[in-house]
């Protein structure tokens, strides 16, 4: 039989059926298998893909929605393709439908170097850049005085709070699942209220910093510190570049530059929320 053109195969809904066959697409491509994390997206989100006719995923990328019930923003992560179909229209094809079938839902994505082409093309704009810093935060110099601890199921309403404020849109489907998908999640305090919370979770042999929502820098600086000093694994986060200082102050505490990536947005100007506490996503798959 002959094998179907590319543009005839259809594009269907993914599940955590799927999840063994999203990570070998990872694989694919180079990527770490991250199963982890795809469990994760595909259970918070909508993942949407094409079968390959030889066996696995042709393509795949995954939808996370926020709102409570019309979405207020949607965001767009892991879009692969393999590498035996790759620059022939099938990432195109998959993500127009994912943009039509969001319909008015605005949209946005971190885009690498490489897939930035594309999203301009399909008309979405740079909004802002976020750096992926890794490494092993050091010891040494001053630490921040801000009291952390580990949160409990009683700061739940309160991170609720504060994380709607900060991100612009209702993540609650997001945020409830962080106990059980980070390894560390924690709070900073003032007062008794709590002012800042961040999470660590496992990616192969790294701990991702985010969602990193803190009142300033300093209450961000002693999130991560405190993620750090509770963990042997290097860290890894992604930080809007518009927070300079705390990028100058991880990279002096011994975390590198990895890579860029620019923050794209769909059908609204700019991100909701406010970006002077909004520091690292949950991952750049979701936002």
């Amino acid at each position: 039989m002959p094998t179907p053109s590319l543009a005839s195969l259809p594009i269907r809904r993914l599940t955590l059926r799927d999840l063994a066959a999203c990570a070998d697409l990872s694989e694919d491509r180079g990527w770490p298998r991250e199963e982890h994390k795809w469990g994760f997206l595909l259970t918070a989100g909508k993942g949407y893909g094409i079968d390959d006719p030889e066996g696995g995923l042709l393509s795949a990328c995954v939808v996370t929605e926020y709102g409570p019930q019309n979405p207020a923003l949607a965001a767009i992560g892991m879009v692969l393709v393999a590498g035996r179909h790759a620059r022939q229209g099938v990432g195109r094809r998959l993500m127009r439908h994912v943009v039509s079938a969001m319909g008015t839902t605005p949209l946005t994505l971190h885009a690498t170097p490489n897939g930035r082409p594309l999203y301009e093309e399909l008309g979405f704009k740079v909004t802002g850049r976020a750096e992926m810093v890794l490494g092993r935060l050091a010891p040494g110099g001053p630490e921040p005085e801000v009291a952390t601890r580990a949160a409990t199921a009683e700061d739940l309403t309160a991170i609720l709070r504060l994380d709607e404020q900060v991100f612009g849109s209702d993540r609650t489907h997001i945020v409830t699942r962080l106990p059980a998908f980070a390894d560390q999640l924690r709070v900073a305090e003032d007062g008794g209220q709590i002012i800042g919370y961040a999470a660590a979770w496992p990616n192969m042999d790294t701990h991702v910093v985010g969602p990193l929502i803190a009142r300033d820098t300093s209450v961000a600086q002693a999130l991560i510190a405190s993620l750090a000093a509770r963990t042997d694994r290097p860290l890894r986060t992604d930080i809007d570049v518009r927070h300079e200082e705390l990028l100058a102050w991880v990279k002096e505490r011994g975390l590198q530059s990895v890579a860029f990536n620019s923050v794209m947005a769909y059908g609204i100007a700019e991100l909701p929320g406010d970006w002077s506490r909004r520091f690292a996503p949950v991952t750049v798959a979701a936002g």
